[in-house]
């Protein structure tokens, strides 16, 4: 349903969203790092903002690239996007169905062999078992792992179980695909098959999001790109002008690493 000033329907549409976690939670926590938290200053910093005032819109038959440097909140943003983070604030709404690698590989056990885990993450999706029971054979001749099809997942490379969720991510139609870093594993073979498969969907109006640090993928394949970096959004455009943005970017950062290194070296050398 599209609202007066809209030149698409859209897939997805974010407005404010800003992520923010607390410093002093974390997965683990020691004697030792609870010491240390009660030792630390007042004004010490409590919180980090890993994404802030970020706001974009992917409409049918586009495929967004997120790029931009490790820990801009790239992958956080992808997390929001599949319901595995809920956001501090802003709002996020997509519509139709959304596939992600993401939850996929959550989704697998370990225990369980390749054929069965295609209909586990089926359930997981929400997908009727004799459907998934149908797509079954077409995800497995295009994840290609042979005879591991029927081993245990546990047994799969990293490069394995990405074929795997790769099939059955874009084999169930999704109206929404979320994709992080997926083409960078496998052979060549694969990586052709896969760009098929995602310009397939693209041409089918669905909507992809898409992390990577491959910029031939964001420029060859990408109908737009997005810029993140410190958890903002730098810029937003045309592949081929975002990815220069970037590369001009990251130029610079490393010139000046380099300089502030070269700085603390002298010094030290100064030094008696």
């Amino acid at each position: 349903m599209s609202t007066e000033g809209e030149t698409a329907p859209f897939a997805i549409d974010v407005n404010g969203l800003g992520v923010r976690y607390n410093l002093r939670l974390t997965r683990k926590t020691t004697v030792h790092g609870t010491f240390i938290n009660l030792l630390r200053r007042d004004d010490a910093p409590t919180h980090f903002w890993a994404l802030r005032n970020v706001s974009f819109r992917v409409t049918h038959g586009e495929s967004l690239a997120v790029i931009g440097p490790n820990g801009a909140g790239k992958s956080t943003l992808l997390q929001v996007l599949a319901g595995i983070i809920t956001p501090t604030e802003g709002m996020i709404d997509v519509r139709g169905t959304i596939s992600s690698l993401l939850t996929l590989g959550a989704g697998f056990d370990q225990e369980l062999s390749g054929r069965d885990n295609i209909l586990l993450a089926g359930a997981f999706l929400g997908f009727d078992h004799k459907d998934m029971l149908e797509l079954q054979d077409g995800i497995i001749e295009f994840a290609d792992v042979g005879q591991f099809i029927d081993a245990p997942i546990k047994t799969y490379s990293a490069g394995m179980r990405a074929r795997l969720g790769f099939s059955i991510a874009t084999a169930v139609d999704p109206d929404v695909l979320l994709l992080d870093e997926v083409l960078g594993t496998g052979d060549e073979v694969f990586r052709a098959k896969s760009q098929v498969r995602i310009l397939e969907l693209i041409k089918a109006a669905k909507g992809i999001v898409l992390v990577t640090h491959d910029m031939h993928w964001v420029t060859e394949f990408c109908n737009r790109a997005l810029l993140i970096e410190k958890g903002h959004v730098v810029a937003e455009g045309e592949p081929a002008d975002i990815v220069a943005l970037h590369q001009e970017h990251s130029s610079r950062e490393r010139e000046l690493k380099a300089s502030q290194a070269a700085a603390v070296l002298a010094g030290q050398k100064a030094s008696p």
